[in-house]
């Protein structure tokens, strides 16, 4: 089984030791290396839709017809010329200009990274949305440099894994860079499981999508895998437009776009900042507005923003003297809601600050409210951007809500619930995101919905039974026999357990501790050689039987709060459904911590009066040992003098 997550780190690292070693900066090393992943996930789709197309393809002559442009363009697929393909390139020779290699217009090709400008220049005559977009500044690599490069993502396991293996090592690399690369306009990438969820509420079918702060594109390509995850097509149910200042990022955009094959009208520069310019004229025509919008921007000018129109609340505050919008986060959720058609949906992240913001962001928040349209709140915790720490919240409007719950609004406080990443990131795994979600579901009283995701744990818990085997056999051949019969005796156990979840998750981190301990005494009997893969086949098979805990352990989170009926009810702590009335009492407070409450922490058995006067007893010893050092040190010093 090839281990994707690993793969990734592998190839990131192995890239960015070569940036270490060149005189390239992140900004400079960034966008080629992007684009060549790019080049190779499109020449991995050429090659697997020109097979598509030999399949049916007509005999002329006792010859099969050469493939054309048009037959990949009907496929939703770049047609590769020869020269622009990553096979060629990679076999070009050490001296490239001995090969006698010609540009499109005519000039021999010197160089390695002469011959990559050209074979951008070739991609970028195959597709208008790519004109002017990919870099052409691989001469300012080394070819020994652009070669290794070009060996790195040339990785055979690629095309043994299948599927959107590319797209997901380039979404990988667009994360690592987003570290690196810090932009001066905000983060322009936005974590996945922060998108994901934003489109999982919206549950995007068909329509005008836009996003008008797009960065890298992370909006438009969830919302296309979720699209097509239905059995639709996304670039024929969505439209998809962007706006985006900074042309690099539109650039991204672009690129990540192409790399998973969705079509979209993405215009950047100062035409496309839209404080001041709704370019594709939607205000009021879009099913879907999703976007991360920068937060707490200063300095915009009221005058032109109050020109651009899309402000249905009006103004937030202007200094009179500037005539200067002091934070724009309201003009953001204004646009948002002013861009939506009357069934349309919102979905976007948002400064936890902007929920209970006063004077006239309280005014405009007052009349949203009372529309009805606010539909769902989520705070999020610290530590989910790769750029900053600071908890964000994630808002959502429905201007079609069910009649049931016109006047009510779905509060969620998720800054307790994520899964830790490394020290300075966390995130919702896929299973939080369902979890999340299935409260939307209930809310909105899609209980079918909830009950179908019990079924995917079940599933999801039977494959990993049926796994253990799999994992297990390498691990049962290198143990003694007497441990063998018991572990195997253990694993019938666990693989009849059926849905006893209570029983197997005991039985489960039994089985990891006795796994470890069986490795350890293990390693004191076998040949030192058979070591290193007891240690392997002992850490594989701890890792299946982890996650299949990890199931378990969000499946009992859900259960344990809706029941297995899946029945809506507030959870303190958790989730609160509001009416506007009770916002009203609150000041029209959007922020969810103000509806749902604490959690009520369980009992730990421990009389806090006795553990205080511990507390007391430990500090006084403490600081009679702190006097006594502080008189040895005195005395020391003194007789230093």
């Amino acid at each position: 089984m090839i281990n994707i997550r690993k793969l990734e780190s592998e190839l990131w690292e192995s890239a960015d030791l070569l940036r270490q070693g060149s005189k390239l900066t992140s900004n400079q090393y960034c966008m080629p290396v992007l684009a060549l992943l790019f080049l190779r996930y499109a020449y991995s789709r050429y090659k697997m839709v020109e097979a598509e197309i030999l399949q049916n393809r007509p005999v002329r002559g006792g010859r099969v017809m050469p493939v054309e442009p048009s037959d990949f363009a009907a496929k939703s697929a770049l047609y590769l010329p020869k020269e622009a393909q990553f096979d060629y390139l990679v076999n070009l020779p050490d001296n490239v200009a001995s090969a006698g290699l010609k540009k499109k217009d005519g000039h021999p090709i010197n160089s390695l990274g002469e011959a990559v400008n050209n074979a951008m220049q070739l991609v970028e005559d195959q597709s208008e949305q790519l004109t002017g977009v990919l870099p052409k500044t691989y001469t300012s690599f080394a070819d020994d440099l652009l070669r290794e490069l070009l060996r790195i993502f040339n990785n055979k396991i690629i095309d043994e894994v299948g599927g959107d293996v590319i797209g997901r090592i380039y979404e990988y690399f667009l994360s690592k860079f987003a570290k690196a690369v810090a932009s001066d306009d905000g983060v322009f990438f936005t974590p996945k499981s922060l998108v994901k969820m934003l489109v999982n509420v919206l549950e995007p079918k068909q329509g005008v999508m836009l996003d008008p702060a797009c960065g890298s594109g992370g909006m438009f390509v969830q919302t296309g895998d979720f699209v097509n995850a239905a059995g639709m097509n996304a670039n024929t149910q969505m439209t998809f437009y962007g706006q985006e200042k900074v042309e690099y990022n539109a650039q991204l955009c672009l690129m990540n776009m192409a790399v998973h094959g969705l079509n979209g009208k993405i215009i950047s520069g100062d035409e496309a900042n839209s404080f001041y310019h709704d370019y594709h004229n939607l205000a009021g025509k879009c099913d879907y507005v999703m976007a991360n919008p920068p937060f707490n921007v200063d300095k915009v000018k009221a005058e032109s923003a109050s020109a651009a129109g899309r402000l249905p609340f009006g103004l937030p505050g202007v200094n009179a003297k500037t005539k200067e919008i002091g934070n724009a986060n309201y003009l953001w959720i204004s646009y948002f809601y002013a861009y939506l058609n009357d069934h349309g949906r919102a979905g976007f992240v948002m400064a936890s600050s902007a929920t209970d913001s006063a004077n006239k962001d309280r005014d405009i928040r007052e009349k949203l409210v009372r529309t009805g349209d606010v539909d769902v709140m989520v705070s999020v915790g610290n530590n989910f951007f790769y750029t900053l720490s600071l908890p964000c919240s994630l808002w959502f409007f429905d201007r079609n809500k069910n009649a049931d719950i016109r006047d009510k609004v779905l509060f969620i406080d998720a800054r307790n619930y994520y899964t830790v990443v490394d020290r300075t990131l966390n995130e919702w795994t896929e299973w939080q995101l369902r979890n999340l979600q299935a409260i939307v579901h209930l809310y909105r009283g899609e209980t079918e919905k909830y009950r179908q995701l019990l079924t995917d744990y079940n599933e999801a818990i039977d494959e990993a039974v049926s796994a253990l085997e799999e994992q297990g056999q390498p691990f049962s051949a290198l143990i003694d026999e007497g441990t063998r019969g018991h572990f195997w005796g253990l694993m019938g156990w666990i693989h009849n357990a059926g849905h006893d979840y209570a029983e197997l998750k005991q039985r489960i981190e039994n089985q990891i501790d006795q796994t470890k301990t069986c490795v350890k005494s293990a390693e004191r009997m076998i040949e030192k050689r058979k070591v290193k893969f007891m240690r392997l086949a002992g850490e594989s098979f701890c890792n299946v039987l982890t996650d299949m805990l990890t199931i378990i352990n969000e499946h009992d989170w859900l259960v344990s709060k809706f029941g297995e009926d899946g029945m809506y009810r507030d959870v303190l702590g958790l989730c609160k459904i509001a009416t506007i009335q009770e916002i009203e009492e609150k000041n029209y407070s959007l922020t969810p911590g103000a509806y749902v409450g604490v959690a009520e922490q369980e009992d730990d058995g421990v009389n806090f009066h006795e553990r205080m006067d511990e507390i007391h007893a430990e500090l006084a010893k403490l600081n009679q040992e702190a006097n006594v050092l502080m008189d040895g040190i005195q005395k020391a010093w003194e007789e230093l003098k």
